[in-house]
């Protein structure tokens, strides 16, 4: 363990003590260690399994072997594309001998946790989803993953997303398309949605995700699990396939906040006690002219109940206005980020030694991602953004949506502004150009991004938790987005929030 990261025990526990506390079920072992079984390791959270893992309760490759299990037994999902079950239990293997050896554990101990396949592993290719890419082997380890690893972690494998990150389904044409485990027939959104599926599945309680545009928060409210996108820059983004370095984060999925917390502690090295935070007296915003029109009933319905939790906890909904925003969303989200992939891109294909050129990259890539490059991306297509629009979005727009939100929250004195994260539940796979709500037809694109697009644009921090299931089944995820800067304060709200909007049950698999 690199001494930079080893946070002491004592530490380690006081900064995150939640993780055990605000567990949604605690779980209990009576008997002997060996009769426990893999339903029960299955439901134990990050914090808990580490726990139990430190004390020897359990050892690390008992849990790998029964996480493991499960992502063989819930392979038609398709969330990984990388898995090597024998690496894994090697790993585990090691971390049971060394806390044999001196007894000295980290946060993270022995925790398997799959890392979407952008993010530089120098043990398991980094294939950003696309076929170029496919036998990439890194060098070293992205930042992030070095410093999960320092906490003891273990990579279980890398997972499936939507190619190179360009989408919201992770429909991917290339390795197959990943598949919501609350009914298979429907997209687990995108682009991070083999980390979110495996999370959802149980196939481990913690994983690695990455947020451009939506690609933790999407994913976490389609398939049922919390996400946190953190304040832009939070955490490293170094070794991770980019699209903007403007809008580029790395984040967590799992299914409970005090695990997003647990990952915040390790990555962010913050070491701020976390207590929950009362709800009573707190001033929750909505924006019913922007992110309340054109919904799902179903989603409309869960957003309404889950608005009245929090009122019923004490909290105050107030009705606000964020006056210009969507001018300010199409004059920067969509035209930063293509003017950027083509240059950040470029740029991660040389100093990672790919031996590719972008031209290279988009030559081999599925047919839908090369329709888009070609529209947006490379020099000549019809919609490529000019260098004055890029310039003016970057320099004048950008700044005018962020002092837009700061002075949001300031005036009304806001915890948070709440939103229902997509308009709609899971659309089914291949249903990727309109999406029926009610009796109409909204743009897909539409659906999945317009609430989602502000934030990320603004760079602020962003929590998202499961609010409820549709008549038919479906999750639906609700947003609280935060000042900027403000992440450890919304993780400790998010522990109160997720005690009043309550568990879902797991998917049937």
């Amino acid at each position: 363990m690199a001494e930079s990261r080893d946070i002491p025990r004592r530490d380690f526990l006081l900064g995150a003590s939640a993780t055990v506390a605000m567990a949604a079920s605690p779980v209990s072992f009576p008997g002997a260690l060996s009769k426990v079984d893999d339903a029960q390791l299955l439901k134990l959270s990050a914090g808990e399994a580490v726990e139990r893992m430190s004390r020897g309760e359990i050892t690390v490759e008992r849990y790998a072997s029964a996480l493991l299990e499960r992502c063989k037994r819930a392979s038609a999902l398709n969330a990984f594309i990388t898995l090597e079950p024998e690496r894994v239990l090697e790993a585990a293997r090691a971390c049971d001998r060394h806390r044999q050896k001196d007894g000295k554990t980290g946060p993270l101990f022995g925790l398997p946790i799959p890392v979407k396949d952008s993010v530089n592993t120098q043990d398991y290719p980094t294939s950003a989803g696309t076929p170029a890419l496919r036998h990439f082997q890194p060098a070293e380890d992205a930042p992030v993953v070095k410093a999960l690893r320092d906490g003891g972690a273990i990579v279980l494998g890398k997972t499936n997303l939507h190619e190179l990150s360009f989408g919201w389904t992770s429909n991917n044409l290339a390795f197959g398309a990943v598949h919501n485990p609350y009914d298979p027939k429907r997209i687990p959104g995108g682009s991070s949605g083999g980390t979110a599926v495996a999370i959802a599945a149980h196939m481990a309680p913690l994983g690695v995700a990455e947020d451009t545009e939506g690609s933790i928060r999407v994913p976490a409210a389609l398939c049922g699990i919390c996400g946190f996108r953190p304040t832009t820059g939070r955490y490293p983004t170094q070794g991770c396939v980019p699209i903007s370095p403007l809008f580029d984060q790395v984040g967590p999925h799992a299914r409970t906040v005090s695990d997003l917390a647990l990952f915040d502690l390790v990555v962010a090295n913050d070491r701020q006690p976390l207590q929950p935070t009362p709800l009573k007296g707190l001033r929750f915003g909505i924006v019913r002219e922007y992110f309340f029109t054109d919904l799902d009933p179903e989603v409309e319905r869960l957003t309404s109940l889950a608005l009245k939790r929090l009122k019923d906890s004490g909290a105050e909904i107030v009705e606000t206005e964020l006056p210009g925003l969507q001018h300010l969303i199409d004059l920067t989200t969509d035209g930063v980020q293509y003017r950027d992939a083509r240059v950040a891109l470029e740029r991660y294909l040389k100093e990672y030694h790919t031996g590719l050129s972008l031209d290279e990259l988009v030559r081999q890539a599925s047919p839908d991602i090369q329709k888009i490059f070609k529209q947006y991306v490379l020099p000549g297509g019809k919609d490529v953004v000019s260098e004055e629009a890029y310039a003016a979005a970057r320099d004048t727009h950008l700044p005018a949506l962020r002092g837009l939100y700061r002075d949001y929250f300031a005036r009304n004195r806001l915890a948070a502004v709440v939103f229902p994260t997509t308009l709609v539940p899971a659309p089914l796979i291949g249903e990727e150009t309109t999406v029926p709500i009610g009796s109409r037809e909204i743009l897909f694109d539409t659906a999945v991004s317009r609430n989602i697009a502000p934030g990320s644009t603004a760079g602020i921090p962003a929590l998202v938790l499961p609010s409820g299931l549709t008549a038919t089944g479906l999750p639906v995820g609700i947003e609280f987005d935060a000042p900027a800067g403000s992440d450890r304060a919304l993780l400790a709200l998010g522990l109160s929030l997720e005690r009043v909007l309550g568990p879902l049950p797991p998917p049937n698999i």
